[in-house]
Order: structure tokens, then C-alpha cells, then sequence
């Protein structure tokens, strides 16, 4: 199955032209992966010199486009700065004017719903290394999301108790992005972004 073909299941129908015409542009090995807890997706160069995209297979459409562009985002500009890539940052203003770019063709009703479109357009006034980071955008992408027992840290009241992956804690105070937790369990204390989705315990 071509990339062509494999991308087309995951993304919103009526952004498949323009998500095949960055395909013919920017060459590269899509691979579709099971959820990963600590990103949406990634970019590198292979040993061979071929470029390699990854991403998480469980997301909804707009999510998963969007990462997708943030990923060829990454490739654009290892492409336009090979020479001096190690002095460039990861997410630092090369980055970020090649995501604009990309992204701007796909700033339409025709495909995000009005509610996403408008706090996108503003996360991509200097968008960040994860969408997670913005917590309204966050908010209105999980909206999307098929139906699920999990919830946003920040939305969970102090000293509640919850699971994280098979773990129990209690959450703590915050510090500016994220609570301190502690492992019911072992009593160690954890930080906890307050995106971060976990399943409320009943106290």
C-alpha cells in the first residue's frame, strides 16, 4: 500500500488533495504506529539517507493532520538547512515558518470545524513543539476524539486520586505547567503536565 493510500483512512476527506500534493513534494517513509504516550509523531533521516514520519494511528483526523504537517514541517527544513541542521533548533524559527507556510492552505471551513479553525489560526501565530501545549486547542481537538473514561489533569479537582498507566496517584499543587502527583504505591512524587489525560478515581 502506498503512502497515498495509507494516509487516506486517517485524515479529513476533503484535505486529501492537499495532503497528496505535500506527498509528491517532500519524499518520505510513512510508518503508522500504535499510541505512543510521550508524542503524536516524529521525523528523522535514516542511515540509507531516506527520510522516515511516524505517527500514532489512535488520533481523530484533525489531530492526526495536523500532526502530519508538523512532521513534514520538520523534514522541509532539514532539507533547506543540511549544511547547519545541528545549529538549528528542533522547534525554533526555521521550524516555525515552514509549519505556517504549510499549514495555511488547510486554514479552511471546508476542512476544521469553525471551533478548531479559530484557536489553530491563533496557536499558529508561533505554534509549539506540541499541540498539547496549547490547552484551548488541546480542548477543542479532544472534542473529536472518540469517547473515553480519561480527562485533562487540570480539570481534576486537588488531592483527587487517579490512574495513569496502571498507576495510582493523588494529585498535588501545581507548579506553573504542571502537578505535583505522588505514587499511592511507592509515596515518590511525580510531575504531571496539565494536559496530560488520566482516568478520575472515585475518592
Amino acid at each position: 500500500m502506498s503512502e497515498f493510500q495509507l494516509i487516506h483512512q486517517y485524515i479529513p476527506e476533503s484535505s486529501i488533495g492537499l495532503v497528496e500534493a505535500l506527498l509528491q513534494e517532500y519524499k518520505f517513509k510513512l510508518i503508522i504506529k500504535n499510541n505512543r504516550k510521550t508524542k503524536h509523531g516524529d521525523f528523522r533521516l535514516l542511515k540509507n539517507g531516506q527520510y522516515q514520519i511516524t505517527i500514532n494511528k489512535d488520533m481523530n483526523a484533525y489531530r492526526f493532520l495536523i500532526t502530519l504537517v508538523h512532521e513534514i514541517a520538520h523534514l522541509k527544513t532539514h532539507i533547506e538547512n543540511k549544511r547547519k541542521i545541528r545549529q538549528i533548533k528542533p522547534h525554533g524559527i526555521e521550524w516555525k515558518q515552514n509549519f505556517q507556510q504549510l499549514m495555511l492552505p488547510f486554514l479552511t471551513p471546508d476542512i476544521f470545524t469553525e471551533s478548531i479553525l479559530h484557536v489553530l489560526a491563533n496557536y499558529l501565530r508561533n505554534p509549539k513543539a506540541s499541540t498539547d501545549s496549547d490547552v484551548r486547542l488541546s480542548l477543542e481537538l479532544k472534542k473529536e476524539d472518540v469517547s473515553n473514561e480519561n480527562t485533562y489533569m487540570f480539570e481534576i479537582p486537588l488531592n483527587s486520586k487517579f490512574q495513569y498507566n496502571n498507576r495510582i496517584f493523588v494529585k498535588g499543587n501545581k507548579r506553573r505547567t504542571r502537578y505535583e502527583c505522588t505514587e499511592i504505591k511507592t509515596k515518590k512524587k511525580y510531575l504531571f503536565h496539565q494536559n496530560a489525560e488520566v482516568l478520575l478515581l472515585e475518592n
